[in-house]
C-alpha cells in the first residue's frame, strides 16, 4: 500500500523549531510535503492574499523531504498545495504546527496555525493543528512526541467527520508527566484588551495593545480545564460559524 501523503504548514515560519519536529514525527506515519510561510505570520487568523503575489520557493532545509517556503498566510499555503503543488495527488492529513504558543478558547479565531487546518477542512482534508502552551520559540518539545504520533495516527488510521479540524494544545514541560489525551470543547474565555497609547520619537502618538486572558468557564469539559489540570485538549472545530440555534428565534421574533 502507498503511504499516505501529509501536508505539513505552521504559522510560525518554516525555519521553527515546531515544524521541525512535526517533520521528524510525520516522516514515521507517511511521505511528508512542507508548505509554509518564508516568515512568521502569528495572529494572522484566516487572512488570505487577493490584492498581491504569491510566491512558492522550493527549501531544502529537510533532508529528504519536498519543502517550499510561502510568500503568503497560513490559508494562503494549504490552498496552493492543494490546487498546484499537490494537484495530482490526494492528501490524507494536513498538520499545521507545532504552535510556539497556545490556541485554546477564543485565540482559535486568531490563530494562523488553526486557520491552516481549518483551510483543510473546507477542502474535505482531515486537519490537525497543534500547539504547545509555551510561548517561548526555544520551549521545550521533548515530550510531544507520543501525544502527537497518537493524535496524527488515530486520525489517518480511523479519521473523523468530514469538515472538521482537530484544535489540539499541549501542556508546557513540566516535573509531572502529562496525565493523557481529553476531547473536550471550547472554553468560554477572551481577552479583554486595553492598549497603552504612546508617542514616539517624532511627536506621533500610537498604541500598543495590551490585555489579560479571562478564563469566564467554571465547567471540566473544555480546553482551558484540560491544560490547566496537565492533560492534552482536543477539541474537534468547524468552518460552519452559523448560529443554528438563532434561525428559529429571529424567524419568531423579528417582523420580516
Amino acid at each position: 500500500m502507498p503511504k499516505p501523503i501529509i501536508l505539513i504548514t505552521n504559522d510560525d515560519g518554516i525555519t521553527s523549531n515546531g515544524i521541525r519536529k512535526l517533520v521528524d514525527l510525520m516522516t514515521g506515519l507517511g511521505d511528508v510535503v512542507v508548505v509554509a510561510p518564508d516568515s512568521p505570520q502569528s495572529g494572522m487568523g484566516h487572512a488570505i492574499t487577493v490584492g498581491d503575489t504569491l510566491r512558492l520557493t522550493p527549501n531544502h532545509m529537510f533532508e529528504g523531504i519536498e519543502a517550499y517556503e510561502c510568500s503568503g498566510t497560513p490559508a494562503d499555503c494549504v490552498k496552493l498545495a492543494k490546487h498546484q503543488i499537490l494537484k495530482n495527488r490526494d492528501v490524507s492529513l494536513v498538520v499545521s504546527g507545532i504552535n510556539h504558543g497556545s490556541n485554546t478558547s477564543i485565540s482559535i479565531l486568531y490563530s494562523g496555525t488553526m486557520s491552516a487546518a481549518i483551510e483543510a477542512a473546507i477542502e474535505g482534508i482531515p486537519a490537525v493543528g497543534f500547539s504547545l502552551c509555551d510561548y517561548s520559540p526555544t520551549g521545550d518539545l521533548s515530550h510531544v512526541d507520543k501525544f502527537v504520533t497518537k493524535i496524527a495516527g488515530e486520525s489517518l488510521e480511523k479519521g473523523f467527520p468530514r469538515g472538521i479540524a482537530l484544535n489540539v494544545n499541549i501542556p508546557p514541560k513540566q516535573h509531572e508527566e502529562i496525565k493523557g489525551i481529553k476531547i473536550c470543547r471550547q472554553a468560554n474565555a477572551k481577552w479583554e484588551e486595553d492598549f497603552d497609547k504612546r508617542v514616539d520619537p517624532h511627536g506621533r502618538e500610537y498604541y500598543w495593545m495590551l490585555g489579560n486572558f479571562i478564563n469566564h468557564d467554571k465547567g471540566e469539559d473544555n480546553d482551558e480545564w484540560a491544560i490547566a489540570n496537565n492533560y492534552v485538549s482536543v477539541v474537534p472545530c468547524q468552518f460552519d460559524m452559523t448560529g443554528h440555534y438563532a434561525i428559529s428565534r429571529l424567524n419568531d421574533d423579528w417582523d420580516i
